[in-house]
């Protein structure tokens, strides 16, 4: 059968999403690679795997892409420039000595539509976080604003656009540079670097705001991580909480002790992950100002399942495991797309929004108002689960890939399934 690589930055959560849609690849018979480190990848598959000769240039950019500090506001145009270019410089060659017959990139990693195009090789874009796929009437994915439909949010949309493209002039350099020098169409933004032939993302239409121009071969597939289709009744004598700031942020100490705090003061049980971002005398502090339960890791999706409401960070990925399994949402965005996730949450009323400097008696208030809207939230909670399961998941985006790197055709919406 074929072999794909798998062009992702080497962030978890989206390393995590891109490894279940792989291995729906390799259950058709395909070999994945992935183009990072052979320890990034977790799954226990001999058709799925790192790349074992990695480029010293990638590697080092990889290496200082997982570092926080590179990652701050006015960090990550530098960081994103660096690992795009070790990535335009040393894949041309990789991929061919890898004798990859087609690619699947990650939408923010525009050096995999690049490389690919110059190549000669068919790829499909895959979206793990918000979609960069822009429309004049919506909000870039990084941006916090509500949706509406009027001049005003037009010209604040068109604002924050300039501002933002100022900000990442860094990496559209390293964009145009590479297109140019590799004989494209002149491009410098993420999305001018999508696919032709296929598009998946996880979400679905019932969770983004109103989309209009989204190209014919789009596809939201729902979640690429299985969600559970039944849900155990809740038996929790006093209400249970999951709080987690992912793996980006779960080094912020004081942040998830006022999630503690607020959580003994609404009177609920907390279980708080941070993903192996605290080191033990931050955890005892956090069970002396109140939680019940402080993991590292824990089984995230099980753990959603035996809570009665999330406190997260709108991390894409947690939030669309809370949504399937039906869980009203307190959101408090840190950074990267979370507010625009948070915006989301809100527009759709899967919960609340917070700010992440609020106080843990304002969080307290906020816990208790939403345990008690459950009623109203659980029917739109209700709809946008079933629009997830609905999407196909997985499956259908393995299936979208298979046909269009296969065919080397554009796959459009109705034409593929699992």
């Amino acid at each position: 059968m074929s072999h794909f690589a798998i062009i992702v930055p080497p962030l978890y959560s989206h390393i995590r999403s891109m490894e279940a849609l792989a291995l729906h690849l390799s259950g058709k018979g395909h070999r994945l690679t992935f183009i990072a480190s052979p320890e990034l990848v977790t799954r226990d598959n001999p058709r799925i795997s790192g790349c074992p000769s990695l480029p010293e240039a990638i590697a080092g950019a990889q290496q200082r892409f997982r570092d926080p500090a590179a990652r701050t506001f006015f960090r990550i145009a530098g960081t994103l420039a660096r690992h795009t270019e070790a990535l335009c410089r040393e894949l041309p060659d990789l991929l061919t000595r890898l004798q990859v017959d087609g690619v699947i990139a990650d939408q923010m990693e525009p050096a995999g539509g690049l490389v690919s195009e110059y190549l000669g090789l068919p790829f499909v874009s895959a979206a793990c976080a918000l979609p960069v796929n822009r429309e004049p009437d919506l909000p870039l994915p990084v941006m916090p604003f509500n949706y509406a439909d009027d001049d005003a949010a037009r010209r604040l949309y068109a604002g924050s656009e300039r501002v933002y493209d100022r900000l990442m002039q860094a990496h559209y350099r390293v964009i145009n540079h590479y297109s140019r020098r590799f004989g494209l169409a002149n491009r410098y933004r993420l999305d001018h670097c999508l696919s032709p032939l296929a598009q998946v993302a996880q979400g679905s239409v019932a969770f983004d705001f109103p989309r209009r121009a989204l190209p014919d071969h789009f596809h939201y597939i729902g979640a690429f991580q299985s969600v559970d289709t039944t849900l155990p009744p809740l038996r929790n004598p006093r209400p249970v909480v999951y709080a987690t700031l992912g793996t980006l942020h779960g080094h912020h100490y004081s942040l998830m002790r006022t999630l503690a705090r607020a959580c003994h003061l609404a009177g609920v049980e907390v279980t708080i992950s941070h993903c192996g971002g605290l080191d033990a005398a931050q955890v005892d502090g956090l069970y002396r100002n109140g939680a019940h339960r402080v993991e590292s890791f824990v089984p995230q999706r099980e753990v959603i399942l035996q809570s009665d409401m999330i406190l997260c960070h709108a991390g894409y990925n947690t939030v669309l495991e809370g949504i399937a399994a039906r869980r009203p949402l307190l959101v408090m965005p840190v950074a990267f797309d979370q507010p625009a996730v948070a915006a989301r949450v809100a527009y759709h009323n899967l919960g609340r929004r917070v700010s992440r400097l609020a106080t843990a008696s304002v969080l307290a208030r906020e816990i208790t108002a939403l345990l008690d809207e459950n009623h109203a939230v659980g029917k739109n909670l209700a709809q946008a689960s079933q629009a997830l399961r609905d999407a196909g998941g997985a499956a259908r985006a393995a299936a979208i890939a298979e046909q269009a790197l296969l065919t080397g055709r554009p796959v459009e919406r109705g034409m593929a399934q699992p």
